[in-house]
């Protein structure tokens, strides 16, 4: 009985690691994405949408184990909720890391272009949209429900910088019809970086599930506040 459940805590362990992993890539990419953008360079573009094959690779290896683990193991409710979450955390990181490839053949089209305006206000979004998962992860791995919370109020921020950059991208395109084509992409930018941050929004209320046992996708149905704290 024992070696049996040593061999199902490694396997957990195991679970652990290949989600860390696919979160570092994950990063990665969103990095690599915005850095393609910014410096306009369409090869980095291209790695980013090449590279997305191998986090589709990882997605799998995740799903496998985990569906093995609740398949085999039987697991009692705390490791139950690790697995589930593990299983839900691993949908989120593979569409951030789908949204990193959009925002990668969006830099594609607008360089073949000449650029609209300096780069500014994107690149600070996107990086409080890796601030978010980057804490999403941390809460995860250290299982600590308060982190989870304080990601999840980042991303009001993160909506107030997405419609900061609209109202100015709109600006554009009333004053000068020609660059709609090229605004109309850059708000999509911004709004792949926003859904990161909602993905990441999305980790961290499964970390609280996780920890607590909590449910707090919907807190306005309870009357609590977004991060599901009670008032």
């Amino acid at each position: 009985m024992e070696k049996a459940q040593r061999h199902f805590e490694g396997k957990l362990d195991e679970l652990s690691e290949i989600i860390l992993r696919l979160g570092g890539l994950v990063e990665e990419s969103i990095g690599r994405s915005v850095r393609a953008l910014v410096d306009r360079d369409s090869d980095l573009a291209r790695r980013v949408i090449e590279d997305d094959a191998h986090v589709d690779r990882i997605e799998l290896e995740v799903d496998q184990l985990a569906l093995e683990l609740l398949a085999l193991q039987q697991p009692m409710a705390r490791d139950l909720r690790f697995i589930t979450t593990a299983l839900k955390i691993n949908v989120d990181l593979e569409r951030m890391a789908d949204l990193a490839v959009n925002v990668s053949e969006r830099t594609l089209e607008l360089n073949e272009q000449p650029q609209l305006k300096p780069f500014i206000d994107i690149p600070l979004m996107a990086r409080r949209a890796q601030e978010m998962v980057h804490g999403a992860l941390d809460a995860f791995v250290r299982r600590d429900s308060e982190r989870a919370r304080a990601v999840i109020r980042m991303d009001d921020d993160l909506d107030r910088r997405m419609e900061q950059i609209f109202r100015e991208l709109l600006s554009f395109m009333l004053e000068d019809p020609n660059s709609i084509p090229r605004a109309l992409r850059l708000t999509s930018v911004a709004k792949y970086f926003e859904r990161i941050g909602d993905h990441a929004t999305n980790v961290c209320e499964q970390v609280v599930f996780m920890t607590e046992g909590r449910v707090i996708r919907h807190p306005w149905l309870a009357g609590m506040p977004r991060d599901g704290t009670e008032t």
